[in-house]
């Protein structure tokens, strides 16, 4: 595992080289539990699939990565989006990425583009979060309680320096009433970029209205609707993601 210097923090990072150096570097963003490795085998088959340079990496405090001083606010996509992801670009001297982020990673992808729409190739979003869903408040509480009766610290801790505070971190912020308000959509209309949006049918912590917001307010969308699929599109339709992901490369 490589690691490289971001704002005074030590951040865990992969880089998988491109078999065509004219295609854009896709940079991987993790959903709200995740860091490299619980990626898996997903960031290799991507290269494999399209040929792109493939950077994936922990945000500060997952996996191996430093934690933040500070404790985390609502804004804590909106600092990532507008803070540390311009520069770890910067870093690693990666310009007009193609972003592919999951959940939490798939919301600051789009609020990245939102923001900085000149310095975004394109932007590949599974199960995003636009606004606060009672579905996702829903599923949010029903893991605060398998947290508590399965061995699912256990598990996290194969994963995470802090699995607690990880799991504290996501699961407190977004239960907390004062983030029931929070809301990206702001971002869409400024995204020119073209949107690759899936979500899985069966998703656990969202409702579709998720993406179909992107299509509604994002110029240039694609919607994806994955059957027998839950919140991991990657995971639980893994063929079906690369083939999208292949195919919207290759339009680019």
């Amino acid at each position: 595992m490589k690691h490289i210097l971001v704002d005074g923090l030590r951040l865990e990072y992969r880089d998988l080289p491109a078999r065509d150096a004219d295609l854009p570097t896709l940079v991987l963003l993790h959903e709200g539990l995740g860091c490299v490795a619980m990626w898996r085998h997903f960031p290799e088959k991507l290269a494999a699939a399209t040929g792109c340079r493939v950077i994936v990496w922990s945000r500060a405090g997952y996996g191996g990565s430093d934690s933040y001083p500070e404790p985390r606010t609502p804004r804590y996509m909106h600092r990532e989006a507008l803070e540390a992801l311009p520069a770890l670009l910067t870093a690693l001297q990666i310009q007009r990425p193609l972003l592919v982020g999951h959940s939490d990673g798939g919301s600051i992808a789009l609020i990245f583009a939102g923001a900085y729409p000149e310095q975004t190739c394109g932007v590949v979003a599974m199960a995003p979060h636009e606004f606060v869903e009672q579905e996702t408040l829903a599923g949010i509480l029903a893991a605060k309680t398998a947290w508590t009766v399965t061995d699912w610290p256990q598990k996290l801790a194969r994963y995470h320096r802090d699995a607690p505070q990880v799991f504290s971190d996501w699961n407190d912020t977004w239960l907390a009433p004062d983030f029931r308000d929070w809301n990206i959509e702001a971002y869409l209309p400024n995204i020119r970029c073209p949107v690759l949006a899936m979500q899985g049918e069966d998703d656990e912590y969202a409702t579709m209205r998720q993406i179909e917001v992107i299509g509604v307010q994002v110029a240039w969308a694609a919607l994806l609707k994955l059957p027998d699929c839950g919140h991991s599109p990657q995971k639980d339709q893994t063929e079906a993601v690369l083939a999208a992901v292949s195919r919207f490369v290759a339009a680019l």
